[in-house]
């Protein structure tokens, strides 16, 4: 029976990682706050990276499309020259950029910051913020399309989400938040942003495979990770789905509406 309620346990973090990382809630907050309500202390970055990999996963194979055409123009631009491709060229060169702060911070300072800011108070203010900057940007509508994006704004979004390495800062939303507030369209936005969380979190992965390879709970823990591994794998996919059609929509004001509530409640009652 406790077996059964650990798999449980384990499959419900799954949903709240899948159903949480493509959109603007925070994934990490929302998990510290899971983790702490089923009594769940999870040491070492294990069980982080392994439903970060699910979700990179199911995030790949939706983008697979955009990702094959940007890989293979800006691989025959650098072998062409051919004007052609180089607006593939450029937003992987912008992917690239954009992705520079969060891999520096998060090479130096991830774990102080985790150490830090790994609290309930902490998502709690984080979801507030990222309420008030959905919020602000709720009736936003850019212009600039994939080739219109520059260095600058490669920077500025990159650096939202190094900030978003907090738990409770959103990093999709400090992401499309940013692109939509430089000007970016909402389709733009949403592809930059996750374009930009796959280098970021395949550097995790590889950096934190250590931590994976000498986690002690490795062997006691397989099934229930592996539940949580596969439930964030298809939850992400169907929550990433879902988030693509709110963004055509531009309705992320009732993103702001959730973070604002979810902020207060988690203030006072946790």
């Amino acid at each position: 029976m406790e077996q059964l309620v650990l798999w449980l346990k384990y499959l419900f973090l799954g949903v709240v990682q899948g159903a949480t990382e493509p959109i603007p809630v925070s994934s990490s907050g929302h998990l510290i706050i899971a983790q702490k309500l089923l009594g769940l202390e999870q040491n070492g970055l294990s069980f982080e990276i392994l439903t970060n990999t699910a979700s990179l996963i199911a995030i790949c194979v939706i983008f697979r499309h955009e990702i094959v055409k940007l890989v293979s123009g800006a691989g025959r631009f650098l072998l062409t020259r051919k004007a052609e491709f180089k607006p593939d060229f450029l937003f992987c060169l912008y992917i690239v950029i954009g992705t520079v702060p969060a891999a520096v911070v998060a090479a130096l300072f991830k774990d102080r910051i985790e150490e830090i800011f790994s609290s309930v108070h902490t998502v709690s203010v984080g979801l507030l913020l990222t309420g008030i900057a959905l919020w602000l940007i709720r009736n936003l509508r850019g212009r600039k399309q994939d080739g219109d994006l520059s260095v600058k704004d490669a920077l500025l979004v990159g650096l939202a989400q190094a900030v978003a390495l907090i738990p409770g800062i959103s990093r999709s939303g400090a992401t499309v938040i940013t692109s939509i507030a430089v000007g970016m369209k909402q389709e733009t936005a949403l592809k930059f942003s996750f374009m930009l969380y796959i280098p970021i979190s395949i550097g995790g992965i590889v950096l934190g495979a250590s931590d994976i390879a000498g986690d002690p709970n490795r062997s006691q823990l397989a099934i229930p990770y592996l539940i949580a591994f596969l439930t964030t794998l298809v939850v992400t996919y169907f929550s990433m789905r879902w988030f693509m059609g709110i963004m055509a929509r531009g309705n992320l004001k009732y993103f702001s509406y959730y973070c604002f509530v979810a902020g207060i409640l988690f203030l006072i009652f946790l």
